[in-house]
């Protein structure tokens, strides 16, 4: 190998017959060398030298603090070696970090899908189950609990905002530390959360009490959502996630409607209820909440014998226990498939280094930080729109619907205007009347309902009342005389600006009462129970084309399409034409939900998936908690502004999906 140094030293005489070695280029001084002797031959030069030690010469360089050429040549050659191998290790760890996803696709398909990710399916999915129950308890115990309970119309709304706060509060938060602690470890803290404190507000006597088991267990099956969709992605390989992701989506609807069947079933018959004591009443409401922490009771018993997400532990650098698991996955399957002979084959698991990776991992490399920028906030966006119309319709149908009711009901009262009873038994209820400046002398009120009456100016004199239930009755500006009131529950807030003259209240049942069964109670069961049922075929048709024609298509479709439906809305003018269109609104709609599901996944690093998710999902309670206001803030004023509405977001929310990243066959990062 040639010097580069001495290919470029010239030789010089100089007096006294002196040698000099000067070096050519880039302006570099000369280094001197002193000899006695002129230039030799090779060999000359060995013989004159054989026998002398090379530490004898003399290096001029030397006094002059300038090191010699062979220790710069040595420097540059060391410098080029460890620059060569720094290259390589950069490299290397760049292939490594490049290579983990789709070492780890190729693994999930060796695994192949069978019998460990079904039995998965039906863990995560009756945890998701319970989330959708949660998600009606509120308003289906809230009509009996208000009478149980003595709640006012103020705090009975005060109670379905802090359950659907404690909700945001939850996905951010498990969200998160799913990413941090674990799929598994946090989803078991969810559901052990939620049976707790929905237990024990089954036993809550208080309203106070009631509110702040019902806000802890929100916050716990809040963050159910978050995990189980990030927890079942890391076990499906690509050509399988979209499908199976919405079947998943199916057990929500499942949960919906198991909430409806039993409140249906259980509810309206108070006389199942019992005492325990004086002080506890459990009333059939609070037995339906019993029943409702099943799913989540069968979903926690089944996830203590699944394991934790191999992808989670190879982020975390635990790639022992995820190489096991794996293992356990590839064995259950192919055993179930009647191959138990098939080795699995894998020997090591590349692990990425821990860094701080971008959110949005979409044209990770050749895109620029304000498109990841843009992308991240376009699925926010979609996310919020899709909210603001499924929950603000979903809050509009069911209250449109009792509106209908209320109008219906008010549209047939009774009216008595200056009637005199005397001497008369009252041994029939009273319902829905309304009774001005009227006069009852002698008059005996005994074992009786009376249901939405009100007396107004009117005089009772010498009257009996007795074992009366009365409910929405009211006495205003009255006059009562020389009357007994025995074993009733008119007491002081049933009379407004009464005058009273020798009234005895004997053996009076203060407080509140569940007295009798509300006529539309059934109607409200079924419209939400025919509601979830409509999705079904919505879930089915999503499943089936997910994969197929992509998620971007999938929710833009359906997103365009409801849209077109809430104009259908204008001809509700009756429950009936309510309950259809809401039928096929949430039919239409539910496949958007499917695709948003999967493309949030498939959109996040692993390391911040569960993070990404819990934020999103925040967002949207946030969205449906200010959907709910606005559109119950119409309820019988118009139809046309929360129409406009969900039309405008529907649409909006339809264009920002066309604009996202296609992910269907998108290695997971």
């Amino acid at each position: 190998m040639d010097d580069p140094y001495h290919n470029n030293v010239n030789q010089q005489m100089t007096e006294g017959g002196d040698y000099t070695y000067t070096q050519d280029g880039g302006g570099q001084d000369g280094y001197p060398y002193q000899t006695d002797y002129p230039p030799q031959d090779e060999d000359a030069a060995s013989d004159a030298t054989e026998g002398a030690d090379e530490d004898d010469q003399m290096y001029e360089g030397e006094y002059q603090g300038i090191p010699h050429p062979d220790e710069i040549k040595e420097a540059r050659r060391a410098a080029r070696v460890e620059a060569r191998r720094k290259a390589r290790m950069a490299a290397q760890q760049e292939e490594e970090e490049e290579s983990l996803p789709e070492q780890y696709e190729t693994i999930m398909e060796d695994c192949g899908h069978g019998r460990f990710q079904w039995m998965l399916f039906f863990v995560l999915g009756l945890a998701l189950m319970a989330d959708g129950v949660d998600g009606f308890v509120v308003g289906f115990v809230l009509p009996s609990a208000e009478k149980d309970m003595c709640i006012s119309n103020a705090d009975k709304g005060l109670l379905g905002l802090l359950v659907y706060v404690a909700m945001m509060v939850g996905a951010l938060v498990w969200g998160g530390l799913c990413d941090k602690m674990g799929r598994r470890k946090c989803l078991i803290y969810v559901l052990t959360i939620d049976l707790v404190f929905s237990f024990l507000s089954c036993f809550a006597q208080g309203y106070g009490f009631f509110l702040f088991l019902r806000f802890c267990s929100g916050f716990g099956i809040g963050g159910s959502i978050p995990i189980v969709y990030t927890y079942f992605t890391e076990f499906l390989q690509m050509d399988k996630r979209g499908e199976h992701l919405s079947w998943l989506c199916m057990f929500w609807m499942f949960g919906g409607l198991y909430a409806s069947f039993t409140a249906w079933g259980i509810i309206p018959h108070y006389g199942w209820g019992f005492a325990i004591g004086t002080q506890l009443q459990m009333h059939s409401w609070r037995l339906f909440i019993l029943v409702c922490l099943f799913p989540a009771l069968a979903a926690l018993i089944g996830l203590v014998f699944m394991p934790e997400s191999p992808r989670f532990l190879l982020e975390t650098a635990r790639h022992d226990e995820a190489w096991m698991i794996l293992r356990q996955v590839h064995d259950t399957n192919w055993k179930a498939k009647g191959e138990p002979e098939r080795v699995f084959t894998v020997t090591n698991i590349k692990t990425p280094q821990t860094q701080e990776d971008e959110f949005i991992e979409i044209q990770s490399e050749t895109g620029t930080a304000f498109q990841r920028w843009t992308v991240r906030k376009m699925t926010m966006l979609q996310q919020v729109c899709n909210t603001l119309h499924y929950h603000g319709l979903g809050v509009w149908f069911p209250d449109m619907i009792k509106y209908m009711q209320y109008e219906e009901y008010e549209s047939k009262v009774r009216i008595f205007h200056r009637e005199r009873v005397e001497r008369f038994h009252f041994n029939f209820s009273l319902v829905n009347q309304i009774h001005r400046e009227g006069e009852y002398i002698h008059d005996k009120f005994a074992n009786i309902e009376i249901k939405s009456v009100k007396f107004e100016s009117s005089l009772f004199e010498n009257c009996y009342f007795e074992d009366i239930k009365s409910t929405n009755t009211f006495f205003e500006n009255c006059t009562i005389k020389n009357t007994v009131f025995y074993n009733t529950d008119l007491w002081q807030e049933k009379f407004k600006n009464c005058r009273m003259e020798n009234a005895t209240f004997l053996h009076p049942k203060k407080g509140c009462h569940l007295n009798f069964q509300e006529e539309n109670d059934i109607v409200i069961y079924m419209v939400s129970f025919l509601g979830s049922l409509a999705v079904l075929p919505g879930n089915i048709i999503s499943a089936l084309f997910m994969d197929k024609i992509g998620r971007i298509r999938i929710i833009g479709g359906s997103m365009l399409a409801s849209s077109a439906c809430t104009f259908l809305l204008l001809l509700s003018f009756s429950q009936g034409a309510v309950i259809c269109w809401q039928c096929l609104f949430y039919g239409i709609s539910v496949a958007a939900w499917n695709g948003l599901e999967v493309i949030s996944v498939e959109l996040y690093p692993s390391s911040k998936r569960g993070t990404a998710f819990g934020i999103l999902n925040g967002i949207c309670k946030f969205a449906a908690i200010i959907a709910s206001s606005i559109f119950a803030a119409f309820i019988g004023i118009t139809k046309i502004i929360p129409i406009f509405l969900a039309f405008a977001a529907l649409v909006c929310g339809g264009m920002v999906a066309l604009k996202l990243p296609e992910t269907r066959e998108k290695i997971l990062s």
